[in-house]
């Protein structure tokens, strides 16, 4: 079984987000696009956003550190450390009102 740290991967992606023209970094820990199951460890730097986009599948949003905010449309959710957002399947964006740290969960569509 591998074992990986999410606390020191937390810092390791913020520190590279911090230092990114985009403001933000990410690393998947466990599957990809040849898996249905993917996680991936996204760090924006606050200020910074994932632009709207669809994501296809089941997908959760756990706010590993920071505070952020997921908006559709029509409707806005927040979520601080600790915090387990479902992230709906209209298009949406990711900010962060905070340095922030999210770990994505996507079953993907079959």
């Amino acid at each position: 079984m591998d074992s990986i740290s999410l606390t020191q991967l937390a810092d390791e992606q913020l520190a590279a987000a911090r230092s990114s023209n985009s403001g933000r970094a990410a690393h998947t820990v466990h599957g990809g696009h040849d898996h249905p199951l993917r996680q991936t460890v996204i760090a924006l730097a606050k200020g910074h956003e994932l632009s709207e986009h669809h994501t296809p599948g089941e997908t959760t949003l756990q706010v590993l550190r920071g505070h952020v905010r997921l908006a559709t449309a029509d409707d806005a959710w927040e979520g601080k450390t600790g915090d387990l957002l479902v992230v709906p399947r209209d298009r949406h964006g990711l900010q962060a009102i905070d340095d922030s740290v999210v770990m994505l969960t996507v079953l993907a569509d079959s």
